[in-house]
């Protein structure tokens, strides 16, 4: 199965996903029992009423977390947040999955604030995160999360809608998205984009769950035979679109898996073989999935060599910043692209070449349960080639011969 997180729209808030999660079937009533438990380990503050109900955000019928509480704090140590989270979900019998999703979540905030403020995690201070809101948003989350058994779905976020203009809070006046953002996102490969509206559309606490959920970003969705939808709405009402994070769950129907990597060109007309050898080793070394050099003919009849590389949008700066240190480049053209890869997985195979024991790395390719196709790492190859004084293709051979009984492929 899988779930697709959808805020390209409307972005995200910690609200927004727990109500979207109750939407789409979770037990209610377990959320809010919960959810009551948090009163326990954050002293001062009060749950006072703790509801969800249906509200219409511009023609979408959505769920909305209705929640009144009383606070005797204005601000709160991050960690007393933490601890909190920490406490609850022991109480209430998360699973271990749900318990790292709520550990992770909360700091990815603490770091964020960290890193942004220059203090140590123990002395940042939550303003606006300081509430109980906080807490109910994550904890709620993990529990309805844990009740719909999505830790064992792949999670796909599509970009995310961050808004644009100014906020002000509790530092001043900033630009949007805000530094606590810029700085949960930075560390991720789920990426953002502006608008649709100069407003705050992405919290900091949506932020951080959604990255710790997320097993990739893609642009469009994945094929996929939709079984359920659910709508979570935000607090704020816009002109143009509904303010409403929407998830859907369903089962792909493609046994091939999609994701989205960026195309990294240049033209080099003026370098060596030798610092054209050198800038494929460097760039595979620091992220490169896999780096091209085609000849050709440009203006003027001069000969160049087009240098393609697929990479992680996240890898993306720093193997710009190798070509062009590396072979003087001018430009670099990027592009996204989305592709079907087959599923793969590496295994570690223990093997005996004329009564040696060697251990090699292979990726395998299954159906079904039943390996379809394998593939020894080369350098595994070399190295036993080395050891033994025999050819890459003899070695090869035995090899595969030897993981073929091994695995019991036939």
């Amino acid at each position: 199965m899988v779930l697709v997180i959808d805020p390209q729209i409307a972005g995200i808030s910690g609200d927004m996903l727990l109500s979207s999660l109750v939407d789409i079937g979770v037990n209610k009533s377990k959320v809010i029992d919960g959810l009551h438990s948090v009163e326990e380990y954050l002293k001062g503050s009060k749950i006072i009423k703790l509801d969800f109900d249906k509200v219409v955000k511009h023609g979408t019928q959505a769920t909305h977390l209705v929640l009144e509480t009383s606070e005797d704090v204005h601000e709160r140590k991050g960690i007393e947040i933490q601890e909190c989270i920490l406490s609850t979900s022991d109480k209430i019998g998360l699973s271990e999955k749900a318990k790292v999703f709520a550990k992770e979540s909360i700091r990815s905030l603490l770091h964020a604030e960290s890193k942004i403020h220059g203090e140590p995690l123990e002395s940042v201070h939550f303003h606006e995160a300081s509430s109980i809101d906080t807490v109910i948003d994550i904890i709620g989350s993990a529990i309805a999360l844990d009740d719909l058994k999505l830790f064992s779905d792949e999670i796909i976020s599509s970009p995310v809608a961050v808004g644009g203009g100014s906020l002000t809070f509790s530092h001043g006046t900033v630009s949007n998205p805000a530094s606590a953002i810029l700085e949960i996102f930075r560390s991720s490969d789920v990426a953002i984009c502006g608008g649709p509206v100069k407003e705050e559309l992405t919290t900091p606490t949506g932020a951080s769950m959604l990255v710790n959920l997320a097993d990739r970003c893609l642009e469009f969705y994945p094929t996929m035979k939709i079984k359920s939808i659910g709508y979570g709405a935000g607090n704020k009402n816009f002109e143009g679109f509904p303010n409403v994070l929407k998830i859907v769950k369903g089962e792909s129907t493609n046994e091939f898996q999609l994701d989205t990597v960026q195309i990294l060109e240049t033209n080099l007309d003026d370098v060596s073989g030798e610092t054209v050898g050198h800038m494929i080793d460097k760039l595979i070394a620091n992220g490169a999935k896999d780096v091209t050099v085609t000849a050709g003919i440009t203006k003027k009849g001069r000969p160049t060599n087009l240098v393609s590389i697929i990479c992680e949008p996240c890898v993306t700066n720093s193997l710009i910043g190798i070509l062009v240190s590396e072979t003087g480049t001018l430009g670099v053209r990027i592009r996204s692209s989305s592709r079907y890869v087959v599923p793969r997985i590496i295994v570690s195979v223990p093997i005996i070449i004329q009564g040696k024991n060697f251990t090699v790395r292979c990726k395998i390719v299954k159906h079904e349960e039943t390996i379809k196709h394998f593939k020894v790492e080369s350098d595994d190859v070399k190295l036993i080639a080395d050891s033994l004084s025999l050819s890459f293709k003899a070695t090869s051979d035995l090899i595969a011969d030897e993981v073929k009984r091994r695995l019991n492929i036939k």
